[in-house]
């Protein structure tokens, strides 16, 4: 096994088929290149079956916590403590420790997390009444509650976050020292921890509180959906729609990735539940290692934003700006849709260039018979969307959806009927949704009664219910670490500072404040997961982007439109940076089974997925595509031109349209997919024009040598 950490090497596969393609699992791909998948397993019966309880009860709690209210200041420390005890049981201190055994410090570790997390609930009249006037007690805890976060986070998350948190704990201390604007008054040891554990602003602030009632209900959602099976029909149904194509696999891939997407938040997790059936594909058709490997990166590394069932730091957008869940993936829809197109254009345009076929017509099923066989798996996904756009609350929704996933997979399609009937239920039939729990429930009992055949049992809803708990602790533990980077922010001001000194760089323009923020995301990217890269850019640069498009329409105040598209933005290429050289983890895992080269994997992937960088700055300067105060009619001009430059722009990097380009029609191609950028009539012609002469030139060109041979 290859250690994780060493990232610089090549990884190679274990095991590998004739034409170099790995045999790893998904799972054992996961838990090379995501340290959240390299668990402890094979420990002892006894051990594996109290740490399987604590999963389901900490699944359990979080249902209760969705159904019943508990106040926030409970509900945080319960949720961290559940985290941090997992994480300590589950993940040793280092890579090459043995995982079949749990080391005697980790058991401490463990108790000592559940007693400082806990003791907030315990003692919260106390905690509450002498705030900012804490004994020595108090603060000993903080710190090292505040240490054992960093430890887990190390475990769990990785090493460039943590040494971020601590360069901004460090600032927080030291700030005295440190001349000109960035320079405060410094704060010393116990208003740091006062301020860091025992108020709402730092472990326990926003990225905690979302995760605690919106993110891990998802996370569980998605473990739910995995268990039926929808997996494996979206690559079905993938193949359906796109095998019998120009290039058929690659084109499966990116479909089949857009569809993973919904139902996982995770890029690596993406790549590892598709790659191992797709890359092979791609090879066997005539595709290089590398571009197999690049187009399943690109295409998973999307799957982020894919709503309904986005990224954690989607949560953290719908917290910050203020606005429902709902919004959020509607706002997200049709840039998702133009991320997933850029890289299918690119993939076309590589088919045509290498002239490969589609695959064999006996060897894609048929869209009609699976839907009728196993359609019915969607409809969780269905359902979760009717409740977010009818502005359920996304616990609620979340709730509903598995709820959902019991029945369809119970009585197949006789499942929609209770669906239908919790989702009107509440109106027609006024039912509060904990009757409607206990009812569903009941119900369920009922069907698995009659029918011997059912899948889920009680034994393997705890299985559900322990593998989303498990899916969830890195989640958890990235936003308590991110939390503290927004407390050092809040308590010392530097994000306004950083703000302003970003916008006087800038000399107030728009284009280079988005340069700016992309470049900034990007190098987070080099190990920083996606949530915390959010929080941290759209603590220090967003405000001066918002700040800067008000300035430029002539506004008094910032509109939904301004605040989601920067907000998207920010959380676009946080996303992105998945994919970037020199780091680039999704990329290490589909080259892993791709056996191809990782950094020129990796430079392919960025290059098939640079026409979709185009829609984040499309976005912002056409907010309509966000479909705020706005229809899809009109957004659709938009939309149109997106898509127009994106086709222009990847066949000018691919050097192929309907011919191999010449270096000036390359240039022409790329420069006039930039033209369509930018939100002006006059460019739009010329880019759109410019488009048109080159195939048609290309066009005659084909057809003067078909004529000549």
């Amino acid at each position: 096994m290859i250690p994780f950490f060493k990232k610089k090497e090549q990884p190679q596969p274990d095991a590998v088929t004739a034409d170099g393609t790995s045999e790893l699992s998904s799972a054992e791909i996961a838990a090379k290149f995501e340290k959240a998948s390299a668990f402890r397993n094979n420990l002892p019966q006894k051990i594996t079956f109290a740490i399987g309880a604590i999963l389901v009860a900490y699944s359990t709690f979080q249902i209760y916590a969705s159904i019943f209210t508990i106040q926030a200041r409970q509900l945080r420390p319960i949720h961290l403590a559940f985290a941090l005890v997992l994480v300590f049981l589950l993940y040793p201190a280092g890579s090459k420790q043995r995982r079949d055994r749990i080391e005697w410090y980790d058991y401490i570790l463990a108790g000592a997390s559940a007693f400082v997390t806990l003791y907030i609930p315990w003692n919260l009249d106390h905690i509450v009444r002498n705030i900012g006037n804490y004994g020595t007690t108090e603060i000993v805890i903080g710190a090292v509650a505040i240490l054992l976060v960093l430890e887990a986070c190390r475990r769990i998350v990785g090493l460039p976050i943590l040494v971020i948190v601590v360069a901004f704990l460090l600032y927080t201390f030291f700030g005295n020292m440190i001349p000109g604007a960035f320079g405060h008054r410094g704060f010393n040891m116990t208003q740091t921890v006062t301020h860091m554990y025992y108020t709402l602003e730092g472990v326990f602030g926003t990225p905690l509180g979302v995760s605690a009632t919106f993110i891990f209900l998802f996370v569980l959602f998605g473990a739910f959906l995995e268990k039926t099976g929808v997996g494996a029909l979206f690559i079905d149904l993938a193949n359906a729609l796109a095998g019998r194509y120009s290039g058929g696999p690659a084109k499966v891939t990116v479909i089949a990735s857009a569809f993973q997407g919904t139902v996982s938040g995770s890029s690596v997790a993406n790549a590892a539940a598709t790659g191992p059936f797709t890359i092979p594909a791609m090879k066997k058709l005539g595709y290089k290692p590398e571009f197999a490997g690049a187009v399943e990166a690109a295409a998973s590394t999307g799957g982020q934003i894919v709503p309904p069932v986005m990224g954690a730091a989607a949560f953290l957008m719908a917290e910050i700006t203020g606005y429902s869940y709902g919004m959020i993936v509607v706002a997200s829809a049709i840039p998702a849709l133009l991320y997933f197109a850029g890289v299918l254009i690119s993939t076309h345009h590589e088919a045509r260039k290498l002239g490969l076929k589609g695959m064999d017509p006996e060897n894609i099923p048929k869209v009609r018979p699976l839907m009728r066989e196993r359609g019915y798996l969607i409809m969780p996904l269905v359902f979760i969307i009717y409740m977010l756009a009818t502005r359920a609350t996304p616990s609620f929704a979340a709730m509903a959806a598995m709820l959902t996933s019991l029945f369809v997979y119970s009585a197949k399609w006789w499942g929609i009927i209770p669906v239908i009937v919790m989702a009107f239920g509440k109106d027609v039939l006024n039912i509060h949704f904990t009757q409607y729990t206990l009812m569903a429930i009941g119900v369920w009992l009922i069907i698995s009664l009659f029918r011997r055949e059912i899948g889920l049992t009680v034994f393997e809803i705890a299985d559900i219910f322990k593998t989303g708990a498990r899916n969830a602790l890195s989640v958890v533990i990235a936003c308590a670490t991110a939390g503290m980077i927004v407390g050092a922010v809040t308590l010392t001001g530097v994000g306004l500072t950083f703000g302003n000194a970003l916008a006087a760089l800038a000399g107030g323009n728009i284009y280079l404040l988005m340069i700016f923020t992309m470049f900034a995301s990007l190098i987070l990217g080099l190990g920083v997961p996606t949530t915390a890269k959010y929080l941290i850019i759209a603590t220090v640069c967003a405000p001066a982007m918002i700040s800067s498009l008000v300035v430029m329409q002539g506004l008094d105040a910032p509109t939904t439109a301004i605040i989601l598209s920067v907000h998207m933005f920010v959380f676009y290429f946080g996303v992105a940076a998945d994919i970037t050289p020199p780091v680039a983890l999704v990329t290490m895992a589909t080259s892993a089974i791709a056996g191809s080269d990782t950094f020129k994997t990796s430079i392919i992937a960025s290059k098939i997925a640079i026409a979709a960088f185009l829609v984040p700055f499309i976005f912002v300067l056409h907010p309509s595509m966000l479909l705020v105060d706005t229809t899809i009619f009109q957004a659709a001009p938009s939309v149109l031109t997106a898509l127009i430059g994106m086709y222009s722009l990847a066949g000018g990097l691919a050097g192929y349209v309907n011919d191999k380009c010449t270096a000036i029609e390359r240039l022409l191609l790329i420069s006039a997919g930039i033209f369509m950028v930018y939100p002006e009539l006059i460019s739009d012609i010329v880019g759109i024009t410019v488009l048109i002469l080159i195939i048609v030139i290309q066009k005659r060109r084909v057809s003067k040598r078909i004529s000549a041979a």
